[in-house]
């Protein structure tokens, strides 16, 4: 009988050891970065109704929408231009925008219109 207590509480303080022993998980440093890249994106998008503006401040080389479904509804290459709008045309609430600027740097968001 005195065999299995010992057993439990051997296991109990185990378990508190390598809970105070073991770091938390690790400190990721790219998802900081990421976050930060989010908040200093170079463009805007502005929506009224259907109708979505996309304004940058450097140029925009290619520009893809797709639905929440995967269906693609707009692709723009080579547009070289800082200003882009277009409309809307399917009954879609939410939709995914891809940015890519001459630099090379590509960005992509959710948005949603009404």
């Amino acid at each position: 009988m005195r065999r299995p207590v010992i057993g439990i509480i051997f296991v109990i303080f185990s378990l508190t050891c390598f809970s105070i022993l073991l770091p938390a998980q690790p400190v990721n440093t790219s998802t900081a970065v990421k976050e930060n890249e989010k908040s200093n994106k170079p463009y805007h998008i502005l929506t009224s109704g259907k109708l979505v503006t996309i304004k940058s401040s450097k140029t925009i080389k290619n520009l893809m929408v797709w639905t929440s479904g995967g269906n693609r509804i707009l692709e723009e290459k080579n547009l070289n231009s800082s200003n882009y709008s277009f409309r809307i045309t399917v009954n879609e609430k939410v939709f995914f925008v891809m940015v890519q600027l001459t630099n090379g740097k590509t960005y992509s968001e959710k948005i949603g219109v009404q």
